[in-house]
């Protein structure tokens, strides 16, 4: 198959501290796996908590010169990443599939999105000016957004490149320095990246790569240096860090998992609803907060499954869709389904099995497409994260039955309606308790300057990881009022 290139040989990563690629002493390796093949692609370093001071140390040190340096400045080097970025488009997104088990255009996908938030980044040095204002006789007002200095990033698995561009682009140019942390399980794509930036001409020290694990995590939670976290995961861990973070002052914003609903009525566009529902379920293996993992058939759609069963059985594993990370993942999705199966669940279309041919994908940790109906909102199908490609099937008659489904999870991600009556739309908007909506859109991802994040156990913290709302999470506003001389004609400022 030539849908991804894996490496030739593996890659040995190494932490990026200072500007220097270094390899942190006595500390463990682990091996980096294909999803597609199961080979060793890679070792990452799992770093200790003396390899994060050093890390956090060098990046204190730089963020000095770095906030001293104009925003004009800071955006040309991060222009030039940009373009950087797109040069490499092709070789990322292969390296970024081949680690996280995605087809190569989702990878690709993430690239773009990623380039999106650059976008948003370098138009900050002429949309956030601050501002100013008179507002007494003799006297102005006026904000500015200060840089809070080191602050650290920590991603997920399933989105090598683009959950990390969520952040780095905005956090750099508004003068932080930036520390990420990858998940161990795909770090290679996070190495490249960071090449990028060096070759980009950030001063070193300003963007750094840390490897490792749970110690990695909390070291970067727990040190004083550190003044803000971005983190997504999982809604288990996402709660810990927010804790842990926000008990030492820190600013955290956590994102967590999700349980997102898709509704559908009858009146909905066959076509159109057919095709989302699908590539929502299915895209990235299902491995996103944002997939569909629920599909609320209102009332009499049973044409609309029909078309969602046929256009899924003929994706092929592999070109049609990805691997999954690991093969962890892949036993406790088939207990998920042999457990809804025992719940009184039907097997509408079974994935367990399918991989695709050839010897070499064999070891690859694959399922095919996989749809439960009748399932009840009190089964675990309906309730837990399955995090894979299994959508389950919820049977309601009404609209109002739909959104009692959907509110009463507590994930607040997002939540989609199909239908092509605009009354019915408005009442999944408004009565939709998420923080991200779509209307006949099965993967409602906001583009920017609109910002991503959700609700309920999906976020932990405030604001939004992109867009304008994340100017606040990432800077401070310093406000400084003036006053130069008396005046005789003033009011109670004056």
């Amino acid at each position: 198959m030539s849908f991804v290139r894996l490496p030739e040989s593996p890659i040995a990563c190494r932490n990026l501290v200072g500007g220097e690629w270094v390899l942190p002493r006595d500390v463990q390796r682990l091996e980096v796996r294909s999803p597609y093949t199961g080979e060793v692609i890679g070792h990452v370093p799992m770093t200790s908590e003396a390899g994060v001071a050093q890390a956090v140390e060098a990046a204190r040190a730089a963020s000095v010169g770095w906030r001293a340096m104009p925003l004009r400045e800071r955006t040309t080097l991060m222009a030039r990443f940009r373009a950087l970025l797109e040069s490499h488009l092709e070789r990322l997104s292969h390296l970024a599939a081949s680690e996280a088990g995605k087809t190569v255009a989702e990878a690709r996908a993430g690239l773009l999105k990623g380039l999106e938030v650059c976008d948003f980044a370098l138009s900050l040095q002429n949309l956030d000016t601050g501002g100013a204002l008179e507002v007494s006789r003799g006297v102005s007002c006026e904000f500015r957004r200060e840089p809070l200095g080191v602050v650290a990033g920590i991603t997920p698995f399933n989105f090598p490149a683009m959950v990390p561009l969520w952040m780095i682009p905005t956090a750099l140019t508004v003068g932080n320095a930036f520390i990420l942390k990858p998940s161990e399980k795909v770090p290679l794509t996070a190495c490249a990246l960071g090449e990028l930036l060096v070759e980009a001409g950030l001063p070193p020290g300003v963007f750094s790569v840390v490897h490792g694990g749970r110690e990695a995590v909390e070291a970067l939670v727990a040190h004083p240096e550190v003044r803000a976290v971005g983190f997504v995961g999982s809604s288990a861990v996402a709660r810990r860090v927010y804790a842990e973070g926000s008990a030492r002052g820190k600013r955290v914003l956590a994102l967590g998992g999700a349980k997102n609903h898709l509704i559908v009525v009858p009146d909905a566009d066959v076509g159109l609803t057919t095709q989302a529902v699908v590539d929502s379920f299915t895209g990235c293996a299902g491995q996103r907060c944002m997939a569909a993992s629920v599909m609320l058939a209102v009332g009499d759609v049973q044409h609309i499954v029909d078309q969602v069963l046929e256009r899924a059985s003929r994706l092929e594993c592999g070109a049609g869709m990805g691997a999954l990370i690991d093969q962890a993942s892949r036993t406790r999705l088939e207990a998920a389904i042999d457990a809804a199966q025992k719940a009184g669940a039907r097997v509408a279309l079974d994935g367990r099995g399918k991989k695709p041919a050839g010897e070499r994908w064999a070891n690859g940790h694959w399922l095919g497409p996989t749809v439960l109906d009748g399932v009840r909102p009190d089964m675990e199908a309906a309730q837990r994260e399955l995090f894979g490609p299994v959508l389950s099937i919820v049977r309601v008659p009404t609209l109002s039955a739909a959104l009692e489904v959907e509110n009463a999870s507590p994930y607040g991600n997002a939540a989609s309606i199909f239908t092509t009556n605009g009354a019915v739309a408005q009442a999944v908007v408004e009565g939709a308790r998420v923080g991200m909506v779509g209307v006949n859109v099965g993967v409602p991802v906001p583009r920017e300057p609109f910002s991503f994040g959700g609700t309920g156990e999906s976020k932990f913290g405030h604001g939004d990881i992109t867009g304008v709302a994340s100017l606040g999470f990432w800077t401070d506003l310093k406000k400084v009022t003036r006053k130069w001389s008396s005046r005789t004609d003033g009011s109670w400022m004056s």
